[in-house]
């Protein structure tokens, strides 16, 4: 059985289930584990592990297959087999600065989204969707009010290398903590990822996958 570590960096929202990803300390590789489900969500319970209480840092050692399904444009993608999920520990902020990239533009791009085909005019192994960046700022604000409750957030950060992004936010336990009241601090670590493609009405041109916030960690 081949058990992957995986740090995890984004635990965010996906339909009914979980986008689980982060970074394997052994290789510096992004991994996003993914099921047979149509969009390879996550289940909210694998085996006897509730996947949505899986926090960010926390390093995971995962049954994984050496690839799995890319849907048409991601190079980061790997099955989970079966098997037993086990927890390692943990690991600080400090010790993700290494893995930051932040003088680059964030996801191939200046703007807020990518289009499929531009994906995949890139060979396989650059069909990024996963990067963490260090922030000199960042904010927050209220985009519109959940129907099931609670706000749908919004987040703008400026990299210490000067790259811009403004995107949703889909990391649960930050939304939970803005929806407190809570003020998130301007220097963090943010995963930034790209969500499956989905075309705003009135939209011109290719598909676009746009950039989601999916991890916000601090030092805190």
């Amino acid at each position: 059985m081949a058990m992957t570590t995986l740090i995890c960096l984004a635990n965010s929202w996906k339909h009914q289930g979980r986008c689980l990803a982060g970074i394997n300390p052994e290789t510096g590789q992004w991994i996003r584990p993914v099921s047979d489900l149509e969009d390879g969500r996550i289940p909210q319970r694998v085996g006897s592990i509730r996947v949505k209480d899986i926090k960010l840092l926390e390093v995971w050692e995962i049954p994984l297959a050496e690839t799995g399904p890319d849907f048409g444009f991601a190079s980061e993608n790997r099955r989970i087999l079966p098997g037993n999920w086990r927890k390692l520990g943990t690991v600080t902020v400090e010790a993700m600065l290494p893995y930051c990239e932040t003088e680059t533009e964030i996801l191939h791009n200046r703007r807020p989204y990518v289009t499929v085909p531009e994906l995949q005019a890139l060979p396989f192994e650059q069909r990024r969707t996963l990067q963490l960046v260090e922030t000199q700022r960042f904010t927050t604000d209220v985009a519109k009010v959940r129907q099931q409750g609670g706000h749908q957030w919004k987040g703008e950060l400026l990299t210490t290398g000067g790259q811009r992004l403004r995107g949703r936010i889909t990391d649960p336990e930050l939304v939970k903590r803005l929806d407190w009241g809570y003020e998130p601090s301007h220097h963090c670590l943010v995963t930034v990822s790209l969500g499956m493609p989905w075309v705003p009405p009135n939209w011109q041109g290719e598909d676009p996958c746009w950039k989601l916030i999916a991890g916000v960690m601090n030092g805190e």
